[in-house]
């Protein structure tokens, strides 16, 4: 199918930040639970639903790129504390959140630990595209 439209230059971003020692089991489930509440904060992330030739319906999904970066464990409690300063929407996961069974427990293991202390495997971040770009200063592209 032909189009005709330029592309479109958002003028936001989405980007998730992934602690660099993860097995990539890790980096998959964590990418899927931060990424879950982004469109529940900011509606029009998410873009129509889809539909293929046969009539099937599809969920929606955001309507722009995401963009999924890697750091060492220093350089993401440096984004997390710009993340908090810029107040963008923004969600966490813990090393803690591996060992904890169910929605309430996740939400209590972050809870008992101070923002400063707390030991991130990886956050998401939406916000303006030169404020992600700066919450994310010194993480890699994910490769």
């Amino acid at each position: 199918m032909e189009t005709t439209e330029k592309p479109v230059r958002f003028d936001t971003k989405i980007a998730v930040l992934l602690r660099d020692d993860l097995a990539v089991w890790q980096r998959l489930n964590v990418t899927a639970f931060l990424v879950s509440g982004l469109g529940t904060r900011v509606p029009e992330l998410i873009g129509r639903p889809y539909e293929d030739a046969d009539g099937n319906g599809y969920l929606p999904m955001f309507r722009q790129p995401l963009l999924v970066f890697e750091a060492d464990k220093e350089t993401i409690t440096k984004a997390h504390a710009r993340a908090l300063n810029r107040a963008v929407e923004l969600s966490v996961f813990t090393s803690d959140l591996f060992g904890t069974g169910h929605d309430d427990d996740n939400r209590a293991a972050v809870r008992a630990v101070p923002a400063s202390d707390l030991d991130l495997v990886g956050m998401a971040v939406h916000g303006p595209r030169n404020g992600v770009d700066k919450i994310v200063k010194g993480a890699r592209m994910h490769g």
